[in-house]
C-alpha cells in the first residue's frame, strides 16, 4: 500500500513537470507580428477661443472624452495624434483617457502658444470660470515615455503676433518621426502681408525639422493655407504648400492633383487647411470624418505603410 508521503510526491512531480511543459510552451510560441503599419490623425479641437465651436469652454474631461472617441471610434485607430487649439490644463486627463479606453500606454506633450511680449495665450475658462491652461499644440503617442523623444521646434513668425511651433516625436523601434504644427493665418492680425511670407517661411522649416534620415517621416496639423490646385482660394498661401507636395503625399490628394476634401467650415467658406504628409507610395488609406458642431474643424485620419 502507497503511503501518503509517496502520493504527494508523485503529485508534486507531475506538477513541476506540466509547469515545465508549460514553460517551454511559452519559451518556443511565435513571436508577434511586427507592426508594418502607422496611423495618424490630426485635428484643430478649436477648444481655447472661438465662441462658435462646441467644444469651446468644454473642461479637461469633456475634451479628454471628445478626442478620445474620435481615437477609438474614428474610421482609423490612430498611433500618432496631432492636436491643434488644444488647452495645456486638459493634458493630463487626455492621456490617461486614452490609456483607460485604448488599453495601450500613452505618452504626450504640448508647447503652449506664447504672445509677441512671451506671456502664454491663455484658453478661455472653462463653463464654471475655472482656468484650463494656455491655447497649444500638442503630440499624443501610443508608447511609452522611455520608448519616444519628443521636441520642440520654434518656426518664423510674425514679431506683431503670437509665436509659432514645431511639437515633434521619435519613436526609436519603429523608426519613426512625426511633427504637429498649426501655422500662421491670413488674417489683418497675422500672416497678414500679400503672399504669405510667414507661412512660407514656416513650411520650409517644417520641412527640415520633418526629414530625419533613416526614419519614416509624418508631418502636418493645420496648415492654415488651402492647396496649391483647389479651385475656390483662400486669400494667400496656396503657393507655400507646394514645396510640401513635391516632396513627399498628401493624405487626401488624388494622383499628381495637389488638393483634397474640405477640413474646415467658417467664415463663409468650406477649404482644406488640414494636411498629412508621408513618403510617397506609403499611403494605405485616408478619411476625413463628417463635420459636427464640436469644433470648425473636421480630423483627418492617415494609415501608412513602414
Amino acid at each position: 500500500m502507497e503511503t501518503y508521503p509517496a502520493r504527494r510526491t508523485r503529485t508534486a512531480g507531475a506538477l513541476l513537470g506540466t509547469a515545465v511543459a508549460l514553460a517551454a510552451l511559452a519559451v518556443w510560441a511565435p513571436p508577434a507580428p511586427a507592426r508594418t503599419e502607422l496611423s495618424v490623425m490630426t485635428w484643430n479641437v478649436c477648444t481655447a477661443t472661438n465662441p462658435v465651436c462646441g467644444l469651446y469652454r468644454a473642461d479637461e474631461h469633456e475634451l479628454a472624452r471628445r478626442i478620445g472617441e474620435r481615437v477609438v471610434s474614428g474610421p482609423i485607430r490612430p498611433d500618432v495624434v496631432f492636436l491643434q487649439e488644444f488647452c495645456t490644463g486638459a493634458a493630463r486627463a487626455l492621456e490617461l483617457h486614452l490609456e483607460r479606453a485604448t488599453g495601450r500606454a500613452w505618452s504626450m506633450r504640448w508647447w503652449a502658444v506664447t504672445s509677441a511680449d512671451g506671456r502664454p495665450y491663455p484658453c478661455r475658462p472653462d463653463r464654471r470660470g475655472r482656468s484650463r491652461g494656455a491655447q497649444s499644440i500638442a503630440v499624443a503617442v501610443a508608447e511609452p515615455e522611455h520608448a519616444v523623444t519628443f521636441t520642440t521646434h520654434p518656426l518664423p513668425a510674425p514679431p506683431w503676433y503670437v509665436r509659432r511651433a514645431a511639437q515633434c516625436v521619435t519613436v526609436h523601434a519603429r523608426r519613426v518621426h512625426a511633427c504637429g504644427t498649426h501655422l500662421s493665418a491670413g488674417t489683418r492680425y497675422d500672416d497678414r502681408e500679400p503672399g504669405a511670407p510667414y507661412r512660407t517661411r514656416q513650411l520650409a522649416r517644417l520641412l527640415a525639422i520633418a526629414a530625419k534620415p533613416g526614419h519614416h517621416v509624418v508631418f502636418g496639423g493645420d496648415l492654415n493655407v488651402v492647396p496649391p490646385d483647389a479651385v475656390a482660394r483662400r486669400p494667400g498661401g496656396a503657393r507655400a504648400v507646394a514645396p510640401a507636395y513635391r516632396d513627399y503625399a498628401e493624405c487626401d490628394q488624388a494622383g499628381a492633383a495637389r488638393t483634397g476634401r474640405w477640413t474646415y467650415q467658417g467664415d463663409g467658406i468650406r477649404a482644406k487647411l488640414d494636411y498629412l504628409f508621408a513618403a510617397r507610395g506609403r499611403i494605405r488609406a485616408c478619411h476625413v470624418t463628417e463635420a459636427a458642431p464640436l469644433s470648425d474643424h473636421r480630423p483627418l485620419y492617415m494609415r501608412v505603410a513602414l
